[in-house]
């Protein structure tokens, strides 16, 4: 399957978001969930005290253009109150209250800024990706792209061939719903596209504005977890089918799976005021059941050296400290420790999404510890729930 890795290119959400900032601006709008009592303990859970985010806390908390009324019009309203006996100068003043009352932001209102700074963010990622591989935008002959959290059409694919001026022969492969998964998917198509013609080149981009997620009227204690776990992430990488001096990384083999039935237990909703990511806390037993089919996988890949394969370092997003914890437990007991240390370290200033494991990849390669030769593992799981992973050596 041999295909070629160079360095991602990451791109952080500029503006930095403090836990203190969330738990403060959370805890003033709902004093009495029944979690208050509980929420800096729930916070220093995570682990995370900042993530980047491509907008602000004040636009994702902000009110909506119009007021209260707009949904109903105030005509309507206006009638309603004409009908349960309020006289003219009553209905006046009731509803010239009501207008002061702000109304929460459309979709439409939340998603179009986002919008263009995944657009932004991405293109970023994109000649950063091209300089680190040593190409041009006239080298590309195939773009893949996901960004679940703004939906858009025309979407990430078109943009980036109109802002980076890519040929017009290029393919163009969209994969907005992978989500979680997109960085470990991406790369196992793009390898399947040069092992089909070695001089094709792939550019891979995910940007994901995941801070969309954050929804103030949810009193749930899934959607406090949610405001305090996102962060925002544009990265982009080359793949080649053939070894460049700035591959970092061959691909040797991938691997699928999904559960059946579990298609409900993370998922992203579309309702009046933007996108809600809705998690079930039966979900990290769920994704643990993917890592054992994986365990399962590369033993059986490695079956003729069972007693001295391991990988040198393992690069997975499963979506929670949780998992990665039960990684470490299951792992062999002669597998070396530290494994999965890079991926601890992306978590600490949030959960990145699809974008996850290049930034992970990424700061094994700036680290510098891992040396020709050593085997990689990389893995991911996201809502459906499905996961991928892949394994391959370190050049």
């Amino acid at each position: 399957m041999a295909a070629y890795l160079c360095p991602p290119t990451v791109i952080h959400g500029k503006h930095a978001v403090t836990t203190s900032q969330i738990v403060a601006e959370v805890s003033d709008r709902h004093p009495h969930a029944a979690w208050a009592p509980r929420i800096d303990g729930i916070a220093a859970s995570t682990g995370i005290e900042t993530r980047g985010w491509m907008l602000p806390l004040e636009t994702a908390v902000a009110p909506g253009n119009g007021s209260g009324l707009r949904a109903v019009g105030i005509e309507p309203a206006q009638q309603a109150l004409a009908r349960e006996g309020f006289t003219q100068q009553d209905v006046e003043r009731v509803i010239a209250a009501l207008e002061t009352i702000p109304a929460p932001q459309t979709v439409q209102e939340r998603t179009a800024p986002a919008w263009e700074a995944v657009q932004s963010y991405g293109e970023h990622a994109a000649r950063g990706a091209l300089q680190s591989a040593g190409l041009d935008v006239r080298d590309i002959d195939c773009v893949i792209t996901s960004h679940s959290t703004t939906p858009a059409l025309p979407g990430l694919d078109i943009a980036l061939a109109n802002r980076l001026q890519l040929r017009s022969d290029v393919m163009m492969l969209p994969a907005t719903q992978w989500a979680c998964i997109a960085g470990t998917r991406s790369l196992a198509l793009a390898a399947q596209l040069v092992a089909a013609d070695p001089d094709r080149v792939v550019l891979i981009v995910i940007a994901e504005a995941l801070s969309t997620t954050y929804q103030p009227a949810d009193d749930t204690l899934e959607s406090l977890i949610v405001r305090l776990l996102f962060a925002d992430t544009a990265v982009a990488a080359v793949v080649t089918g053939r070894p460049r001096r700035e591959s970092v990384l061959r691909l040797d083999a991938s691997w699928h799976h999904t559960l059946p039935g579990t298609q409900d237990l993370h998922r992203l909703e579309t309702r009046a005021d933007g996108t809600h990511f809705v998690m079930d806390r039966r979900g990290p037993r769920a994704v643990q059941e993917t890592v054992t089919a994986m365990w399962d996988w590369l033993r059986v890949r490695y079956q003729d050296e069972p007693g001295s394969w391991h990988p040198d370092v393992l690069l997975a997003h499963p979506g929670g400290t949780r998992v990665l914890e039960y990684m470490e437990q299951t792992m062999p007991d002669a597998w070396p420790s530290g494994l999965l240390d890079y991926s601890r370290d992306s978590y600490t200033s949030g959960n990145r999404g699809g974008a996850a494991v290049f930034d992970i990849l990424r700061r094994a390669h700036d680290a510098g510890r891992l040396k020709p030769g050593d085997r990689a593992v990389l893995y991911a799981a996201a809502p459906g729930l499905t996961a991928t992973a892949l394994e391959g050596e370190w050049l």
